[in-house]
């Protein structure tokens, strides 16, 4: 798997931040925060396509973002959004098929038919998975976070011929492994509830993803993340 060679991370553009001039000069660019998983998918992948000469990574402050995104570059004003052919497209999930279907490198997608319908189901629901997480911060108790995670542990038995999801790491593995990134610690923490207990492939599964370079490369400081996530449900105590 291609995961090209080490980068110097952009600085965070700002409302201080001038307007980039070379956004729409016909080469490729990825908008990302560092700390949003929707958009460390779409970095993940580039990555992993050994694209990081060909699409440059520009990061924005989520919290602060400068006028001139919404205004000039993408008007949802959220990340990530990709530059192409001087066209903005956006949607997490739309790009990473989008980056492995348009651009070279390894496919992250199997050719076995089983296991491209199983990715579908799998991609398909991880919204699910990441609603059933969101929904439980503000609930007593866990709420469906259980039945969630077991969804993933039994996923991950359907070929039984690795720890990733189909076998080989994939797009379902890009898909998810931004946000249990972040929840594993967050659900630690605020409801001392551990997600890999009784589920031994979910844990291999987290070791091996931490093994992947092309995803290691986009990893965040754990303790900003959880201090984000408590910032944005209020849960800051500090």
């Amino acid at each position: 798997m291609a995961s090209g060679v080490k980068e110097v991370l952009p600085p965070t553009l700002d409302p201080a931040s001038e307007f980039p001039a070379d956004i729409f000069d016909g080469t490729t660019k990825l908008f990302i925060a560092y700390v949003c998983p929707f958009a460390q998918r779409v970095w993940i992948t580039r990555n992993c396509k050994g694209l990081q000469d060909k699409i440059k990574v520009i990061a924005v402050d989520l919290d602060n973002r400068p006028a001139w995104y919404k205004e000039k570059v993408y008007p949802a004003n959220k990340v990530p959004s990709l530059v192409h052919n001087n066209e903005v497209k956006g949607e997490s999930l739309d790009l990473i098929r989008y980056l492995d279907e348009m651009f070279e490198g390894p496919s992250l997608l199997p050719e076995d038919p089983a296991k491209r319908e199983f990715a579908e189901e799998l991609l398909s629901y991880s919204d699910s998975f990441n609603g059933a997480v969101f929904s439980s911060i503000r609930a007593d108790g866990i709420g469906d976070v259980g039945s969630a995670v077991d969804y993933l542990e039994n996923a991950l038995g359907k070929f039984d011929d690795g720890p990733f999801f189909l076998e080989t790491f994939s797009l379902v593995d890009v898909a998810y492994a931004p946000f249990v990134e972040r929840f594993q610690p967050f659900l630690l923490d605020v409801k001392k509830y551990d997600i890999t207990e009784g589920r031994p492939k979910l844990a291999a599964w987290i070791e091996e993803v931490n093994k992947i370079e092309a995803y290691k490369a986009t990893k965040y400081d754990q303790n900003e993340l959880l201090a984000a996530l408590k910032r944005r449900f209020g849960l800051d105590t500090a």
